[in-house]
């Protein structure tokens, strides 16, 4: 499974709908990313997690239930990722709902599984706790071996189970994945509205159907990481749930996966923001931004679905130019035809870099004294403000202590005049500038 740490397992989590899959997962990674509810069906795309167990690493593949009595297109699309991520994988955990009891969709998992050769770990989920357990004798009957009880929801028995899950990653030859530690790979979140076409963008870049496209709003539902690398340089795409403007009232399965969506950009290097050019710019956008904004990370806005444009970019430019302190470029992408998706990948490297970027001291004070002396400072009655040197002290991003007679005397007013200007005269479009003013002690 691994050599020298630097492989990682691969564990496909498989089974019906509703048999607590992501709650599992959740349960075995310490972590709350997968979305969980007790409406079936709620996850749908491959979502990725690391789990850690005795000081081995692998990776975890939450899948959407697989219900072979559906004909519908949603699940036939479910399907085909969970048969992927059964593919890809050193070694499956096949998850029943041992108190609900075998149905028809398990035995064709069973069949899947068997043709698939890979090892199985079969889970008997939702025992919880010993009176129960009997109910996992019926599984022996998809002759996957011996099932595991487990209760997903409390976490009894996940200790064996994980033990089960490593003993059969040993025994693999040659298998898993390159270990990735996140070592300079530029994070990409991909944020939009609903069916703006966020995850048809992400399958245009990889150039393969990774996430699920549907023209029905809200398909996706987990914020899904993909590592993806051009040359030598390393990203991480995150596609993420829409975010609508108004999300007081959001419940259930739409509040988690807005959750998912705001903590994919609070860990992002780089904001691509999607704006649908068949509707042309719409107040949600620009709340869409703001997200990206106080996330702090770099900001991108892409023009999607531009081969049936009913806007232009000078437009969208001039209206996002007075609401949007970034002044982030501005790229227009088609992912039916492919057109700028290499030009887009361009401007993220070309922004991370100034997202990572350090300006010496000497650089930043001839700035300062140039914006000085564009505009006189403030002053509260006799006393004004004397900026007195600054230094940049972080990347990622950009953030810079200037150094006063006395903070109180800064602005609302003066300190964005300050950051815009740092901005325009040190090339730092479409990244966020944080000034700290301090008073000289």
């Amino acid at each position: 499974m691994s050599e020298d740490g630097q492989r990682v397992g691969v564990v496909a989590v498989v089974g019906f709908p509703n048999a607590g899959k992501s709650t599992l997962v959740n349960r075995l990674t310490s972590s709350r990313h997968a979305v969980v509810d007790e409406v079936p069906g709620v996850t749908r795309d491959r979502n990725e997690l690391l789990c850690e167990w005795r000081g081995q690493t692998f990776v975890l593949i939450d899948t959407g239930g697989v219900n072979a009595g559906d004909d519908s297109p949603m699940q036939s699309e479910v399907a085909a990722q969970a048969r992927m991520a059964v593919e890809e994988a050193d070694v499956v955990a096949a998850v029943i709902d041992a108190r609900a009891g075998l149905a028809a969709g398990d035995q064709e998992i069973a069949q899947i599984l068997r043709r698939s050769h890979r090892p199985v770990v079969l889970v008997a989920n939702k025992i919880d706790d010993a009176a129960h357990e009997p109910l996992a004798l019926e599984l022996h009957s998809l002759g996957l071996g011996e099932p595991i009880p487990v209760s997903a929801l409390h976490g009894r028995g996940t200790g064996d189970l994980l033990d089960a899950i490593v003993e059969r990653l040993d025994a693999v030859e040659g298998g898993g994945r390159p270990a990735d530690d996140g070592a300079d790979e530029i994070a990409v979140a991909i944020l939009g509205r609903p069916n703006v076409g966020k995850s048809s963008l992400l399958n245009a870049i990889l150039g393969r159907p990774r996430v699920i496209v549907s023209d029905r709003p809200g398909t996706t539902r987990d914020a899904i990481d993909t590592p993806f690398v051009r040359g030598d340089r390393r990203f991480r795409l995150i596609d993420t749930a829409g975010l609508r403007r108004k999300r007081r009232h959001r419940q259930g399965v739409e509040y988690y996966s807005e959750v998912r969506a705001l903590a994919a950009a609070e860990r992002a290097d780089v904001a691509l923001v999607l704006i649908d050019s068949s509707e042309g710019l719409v107040e949600g956008d620009l709340s869409v931004a703001d997200v990206a904004r106080r996330a702090g990370c770099a900001t991108i806005v892409v023009l999607s679905k531009w081969d049936i444009a009913t806007t232009t970019v000078e437009d969208v430019g001039e209206r996002l130019g007075g609401k949007l302190r970034q002044r982030p470029s501005i790229v227009t992408s088609s992912a039916v035809t492919g057109r700028n998706v290499d030009r887009l990948l361009d401007a993220v490297e070309e922004v991370f870099e100034r997202y990572t970027s350090r300006v010496s001291t000497g650089e930043l004070n001839r700035a300062m004294a140039e914006i000085g002396a564009m505009r006189e400072p403030p002053r509260q009655g006799r006393r004004r403000l004397n900026m007195l040197y600054a230094t940049q002290y972080r990347t990622r991003p950009p953030r810079f202590r200037i150094v006063t007679n006395d903070r109180r005397l800064v602005n609302r007013d003066y300190g964005f005049f300050v950051e815009n200007q740092l901005r325009r005269r040190l090339g730092l479009e479409g990244v966020p500038v944080v000034v700290d003013f301090t008073t000289r002690s």
